[in-house]
């Protein structure tokens, strides 16, 4: 099994992801990339990193940050990331069609009882009556690429309420974000620590739950290359025992709140630095705080889920029809759960 190079991974797509949003640190002499986004739902990686299980698992790791989904995908399969946690996209489905890509874990999920994911509406929209997802007949819905999760969520959501949507791709998370405050677009979907800070500000109106729609949502999963997948048991394992501390430090501190007072403090101030750099700690804890979701304890994989997700690709026929769920998710590293 080889890894294509990033040109070949893009044309293999169809050049649907023609610029991939990578930006590398600036740390060096590094032995592992992980690719992550600036968003909270990557705390396990930042926890693991700063508190050193990465280092202690024999793992020098560097950050590569992405401003979407489907890039992190053609990083992980052309080898330029070594693993990534991020939501299923129809790109990471044909990637593993390909034999380049394997998921190798479960992250973020919707649980009851925990705020997650909203659905939102521009200020426009909102006056002009899109005040609940009963509303979304006609409307048009933000995402970065076609066969993104955001792209899943909007079609699920307009499943459940027998509305058409107009999806409109903007590439990055940014951009989204840029339409729905503008009202280039009428509503989208996205994790609590974004949507809640826009709404506070006065910016969007929330008008929904995305786990009133999917619950029980696998948001994202761990994935690397099948090369390293098959290869490299021994350091696969290693990293997955060390981003799993970090997820059962995360939800202990933010989740549960089991953790002292001090210990939330110090979790906070450890994910501002790395997803609000150019922020103040005082203006960064609120949507750190507003934002977390539960990570599955031990990575475990809600087999059901992906299957879900899975199906509604090949439904939309956004990957291939006789794509199996063994060809997208190598079981053998994590525990699986219908």
């Amino acid at each position: 099994m080889k890894s294509l190079t990033r040109r070949a991974t893009l044309a293999a797509l169809g050049g649907a992801l023609a610029t991939p949003y990578l930006v590398r640190s600036a740390r060096a002499g590094t032995a592992v990339n992980v690719g992550a986004l600036r968003f909270v739902s990557h705390a396990p990686s930042f926890i693991a990193f700063e508190r050193g299980y990465f280092q202690e698992a024999g793992l020098d790791v560097n950050f590569d940050f992405f401003e979407a989904a489907q890039p992190m995908a053609v990083a992980i399969a052309s080898g330029d990331t070594d693993y990534a946690m991020t939501a299923i996209s129809g790109g990471l489905i044909s990637l593993a069609d390909k034999g380049v890509a394997k998921v190798i874990g479960g992250a973020l999920t919707e649980e009851k009882g925990i705020s997650g994911q909203k659905i939102l509406a521009s200020n426009a929209a909102y006056e002009a009556g899109l005040t609940s997802p009963a509303e979304l007949d006609g409307k048009t819905f933000g995402m970065t690429q076609a066969g993104s999760s955001f792209h899943y969520m909007g079609a699920r959501i307009a499943a459940a309420e027998n509305a058409e949507l107009k999806f409109k791709p903007l590439q990055k998370t940014g951009a989204v974000i840029g339409a729905i405050k503008s009202g280039q677009i009428d509503a989208w979907s996205i994790v609590p620590h974004i949507a809640k800070p826009l709404a506070d500000a006065g910016a969007v109106k929330i008008i929904g739950e995305v786990a009133d729609y999917i619950p029980d949502y696998q948001v994202t999963t761990v994935f690397t290359s099948a090369k390293t997948a098959a290869d490299e048991g021994e350091q696969t394992r290693a990293f997955l025992a060390a981003l799993s501390r970090g997820a059962e430090d995360f939800n202990a501190a933010l989740v549960d709140k089991s953790a002292s007072e001090e210990e939330q403090e110090a979790i906070v101030a450890l994910l501002a630095a790395h997803i609000y750099p150019d922020r103040a700690l005082e203006d960064a804890r609120a949507p750190i705080v507003n934002g977390a979701m539960r990570i599955n304890a031990g990575l475990s994989l809600n087999r059901a889920s992906i299957m879900d997700q899975l199906d509604w690709f090949k439904s939309e026929n956004l990957v291939k029809a006789d794509i199996a769920y063994e060809t997208l998710v190598d079981e053998s590293y994590v525990e699986a759960r219908s």
